[in-house]
């Protein structure tokens, strides 16, 4: 009898604290939707005012591992993100293909805090930059970059990045935390 009330107790708890969080996460979607809006009604033009930023990247024969960092930082410092965000960016392989050699990097992002200096959760930036060994040597390096669980490929120059897609990434994370048992 003592184990069934205990189930019981158990399965309780379950449903309350998952329609609390659930509750939390819509919550938060709302503060953030209408922090939004009252940021767009205040500034109507603001989505038109944004600028296009290009970046010129290095040409094939030019190209190094640690100047693909470089560059990558100088891209990503270009993104309209808050100052909370902190990133550290690793060089994870290099890929030799028939017509190309491909450097593979990635960029973990994270929102340490003072009370959780160690993050729950963090999200990663892939990059891929692309060396041709057909075209001509004084061409600029190919570059790609995707979110973690995104496969759609991103150049730079021609999307513009955006702070929800890391935001999004931590979120489902640490929904898929919440949801499993330890």
């Amino acid at each position: 009898m003592d184990d069934e009330y205990e189930h019981i107790l158990a399965e309780s708890a379950n449903i309350i604290i998952n329609e609390a969080m659930k509750n939390a996460f819509d919550h938060l979607r709302y503060m953030e939707q209408s922090q939004e809006r009252t940021s767009q009604d205040q500034n109507p033009n603001k989505t038109s005012s944004y600028k296009k930023k290009t970046m010129a990247w290095t040409a094939c024969k030019d190209f190094t591992v640690e100047l693909g960092k470089q560059q990558i930082e100088e891209f990503i410092s270009t993104w309209e993100i808050h100052e909370s965000w902190l990133h550290c960016i690793d060089f994870l392989r290099a890929t030799e293909l028939e017509f190309s050699k491909q450097y593979h990097y990635q960029v973990k992002w994270s929102i340490p805090t003072r009370r959780k200096p160690i993050p729950y959760a963090t999200a990663c930036v892939y990059f891929i930059i692309e060396v041709s060994k057909i075209k001509p040597s004084t061409l600029p390096v190919e570059v790609y970059y995707f979110t973690e669980s995104n496969r759609l490929k991103h150049r730079p120059n021609e999307t513009r990045f955006r702070e929800k897609w890391l935001k999004d990434i931590i979120e489902s994370k640490m929904f898929l935390m919440e949801t499993v048992d330890f």
